[in-house]
């Protein structure tokens, strides 16, 4: 990838105030990341970040500790891979999490050629005449594809086959991130072969690949559910404005993304809005995870989505991009979605811990009805009942015709 002048990483500080959700999303734990923090401070130099982490990451494959290495290498190339230091740290990513998946065996590795570039994948439980439903992982602008283990791990256990990959320009994706970049799910499924996709398709894409899958889901019949958190769907793209109050790091990756300027980046990304004739051809479940303070993602994102899309639920946590403090609801959210969504009950597990911890209280559901009008519902969810999103649904059925939040 060609780094454009726009690709010097931003300040220290500011990396740090964004490693917490990143160190928390990896599993390193709260010693460590303050340790490596401490230590990058009294440094002071710029290579000190990935020099400190990748530190880490050796001190643990010393100790036979590989995933934990490749978590440590991941966090030594954030926010992208833009210098040496940082880009050996996502080779040894690949390579660490590759000695850990040999020896956990059930999961296995997949090249493939696209038409603008090649990416690989992890996955799990997949065998095209295996006749299970699909789970494809896309992390977003920052998540490289060996922090997502437990997808993986998880495969047999849900009954599902994982695939988990990476957005254009991100980890070994060599796609370059543009308008052209909604093509890329859809090419990734035809070369995956229509029967691994043949009992259907639920994507789960966080942030910036939450918008890829949308616009998938409006064209493709094979996608029959999307799970998301933070996704920009109109104003990030669209509204200089919105675009000026974006964090230095968000910009500077995606223009490193882009391979652009910051605001070349700016004025190619608009077409990547989803306008209200694409959001009405989203007919399949959306599931949505909103941080009320979010800093990235402004609160009309999601509002659009709650007006559009005919199957629409989401869940608000006070908290911001990414929502770090409600990690464990966020998972505990996703998967609950993603088991109703395939007709599970053990869907019902996952919702009565919601409800018992007691932070999904905020949020909603819209459901399109035979009048071609939209209800929609507070969703006090998981209070009245332990069971699934569904019941959520029914819910808001209930509501008065046309109501709004």
């Amino acid at each position: 990838m060609t780094v454009t002048p726009a690709g010097a990483v931003p300040p220290v500080a500011e990396l740090a105030d964004f490693a917490a959700l990143h160190a928390k999303a990896l599993g390193i734990g709260r010693t460590e990341l303050r340790q490596g923090l401490d230590a990058i401070r009294r440094d002071g130099t710029p290579e000190a970040w990935p020099r400190t982490w990748n530190r880490l990451a050796e001190h643990h494959t010393r100790a036979g500790r590989p995933l934990h290495a490749c978590r440590a290498h991941v966090l030594a190339r954030f926010p992208y891979p833009a210098d040496e230091h940082r880009r050996t740290a996502a080779d040894r990513a690949v390579r660490a999490f590759d000695t850990w998946r040999r020896s956990h065996g059930g999961i296995d590795r997949l090249e493939l050629g696209l038409s603008d570039g090649r990416l690989a994948a992890w996955t799990a439980g997949f065998t095209p005449r295996a006749g299970r439903p699909l789970l494809l992982v896309l992390g977003g602008i920052i998540s490289v594809k060996e922090q997502w283990a437990p997808f993986l791990t998880a495969a047999r256990r849900l009954g599902v086959a994982v695939v988990v990959t990476e957005m254009p320009g991100v980890g070994e994706n060599t796609h370059r991130y543009g308008p052209h970049s909604t093509a890329m799910i859809p090419e990734l499924l035809d070369e995956l072969g229509p029967a691994s996709c043949a009992a259907g398709v639920q994507v789960v894409a966080l942030s910036f690949a939450g918008q890829l899958a949308l616009s998938a889901a409006a064209e493709d019949p094979r996608i029959t559910a999307v799970h998301t958190v933070g996704a920009p769907t109109d104003g990030v793209f669209r509204d200089p404005a919105v675009w000026a109050d974006l964090p230095r790091t968000t910009t500077a990756t995606l223009a490193y993304l882009a391979q652009r300027e910051p605001e070349q980046t700016r004025k190619e990304l608009a077409a990547l809005a989803l306008d209200e004739e694409t959001l009405a051809r989203v007919r399949v479940p959306v599931r949505y995870v909103a941080s009320r303070r979010d800093e990235i993602i402004p609160r009309r994102e999601w509002e659009r989505l709650a007006e559009h899309l005919p199957d629409f639920t989401w869940v608000e946590f006070d908290d911001v991009h990414g929502s770090p403090a409600h990690l464990t609801d966020t998972r505990l959210w996703l998967l609950r979605g993603v088991l109703d969504t395939l007709g599970d009950r053990r869907a019902r597990a996952p919702g009565a811990v919601l409800a018992l911890r007691g932070n999904t209280g905020r949020g909603g559901t819209t459901r399109t009805r035979g009048t071609g009008r939209t209800a929609v519902g507070r969703a006090p969810a998981d209070r009245t009942s332990p069971g699934s999103a569904s019941a959520d649904r029914t819910r808001a059925d209930r509501c008065q015709e046309g109501s709004r939040r």
